[in-house]
């Protein structure tokens, strides 16, 4: 094998709780992921050389060390003695910097690309460690489908599959910084946090009307304050027949989980045609097979 290709979805969160800021900065959280079925498209091929070398559609990402996909690579080289080059082929369709660990998945698809493509056969296990040393959402992303997701993010329960549903991802024309809403976030009693023990339950239960009613994000106490216009598309959603609307991550991208594909669709060429919206995606929820595989 001298290639290969593979999709690397986009993740929701489901619920996003914050439990506490540890004494090394970093914060724990209580969260349940959801892959989704928006994927970017990562082809990689063996080369003659020995170089890393990235090519992207979106002119404005780098294609240095400052790209994940380019720090999967240099990660698995360096760690089994590989000295062949790869070529790394990055098709962008899923937002930048929204909240939808795009870039995360991304680096997930370039591990288990290269463990393919090198026959390294290293177990799942060994794959997710080597995931966290690039982020928090790696490991998400190479397991996918629905999970809970605690510590930091790097302690991951799978669980039951999500109610079928259609799910309409809006991202409005602005940037939210992960490190400003995390240091602007204040834990106090007048938060209100999602109950992830209710969603859980509800999702064994198959249960799609009470699963939403539990959903939450912490973060929104910042982001819709700052970001008005964050709650402005929650607002649209809900009134365009959204069960639920929720932001992703730490924004700035929201999402509506509709029962129905006409309403659904309704509700897409609402957010196409009006001016709260950059981008807009119609898609559905994504679960793996049984086994480990892209």
């Amino acid at each position: 094998m001298n290639s290969i290709k593979l999709k690397a979805y986009a993740k929701i969160n489901l619920g996003l709780d914050v439990v506490r800021k540890r004494e090394d900065g970093y914060h724990e959280v209580r969260m349940i992921m959801q892959t989704i079925g928006l994927y970017d498209k990562v082809s990689i091929l063996r080369t003659n050389n020995t170089s890393i070398t990235v090519k992207t559609n979106l002119p404005y990402l780098p294609t240095d060390e400052n790209n994940l996909v380019y720090k999967a690579a240099v990660l698995v080289r360096k760690n089994y003695n590989i000295s062949q080059g790869v070529h790394i082929i990055l098709d962008k369709k899923i937002p930048v910097a929204a909240g939808l660990a795009g870039g995360s998945s991304d680096a997930a698809a370039v591990l288990y690309g290269l463990n393919r493509l090198f026959h390294l056969k290293l177990p799942r296990a060994e794959l997710l460690a080597l995931g966290l040393k690039l982020g928090a959402d790696v490991p998400y992303c190479l397991m996918r489908g629905t999970a809970l997701s605690e510590g930091i993010g790097e302690k991951l329960t799978p669980l039951a599959p999500f109610p079928f549903c259609h799910v309409l991802i809006i991202k409005p024309g602005i940037n939210v910084s992960t490190r400003y809403v995390y240091e602007n976030l204040k834990l106090n009693e007048e938060i209100k946090h999602p109950d992830i023990d209710a969603i859980i339950t509800a999702i064994k239960a198959n249960d799609l009307q009470c699963a939403a009613g539990h959903f939450g994000n912490v973060l929104e106490s910042v982001t819709v304050k700052d970001y008005p216009v964050i709650g402005q598309i929650k607002e649209q959603l809900i009134n365009a027949g959204a069960i639920t609307s929720l932001m992703s991550g730490s924004g700035p991208t929201v999402f509506g989980l509709f029962d129905s594909r006409e309403k659904a669709e309704k509700a897409f060429y609402q957010f196409k045609t009006g001016k709260l919206a950059k981008q807009v995606y119609l898609t559905g929820l994504y679960q793996p097979r049984l086994k480990f595989s892209y």
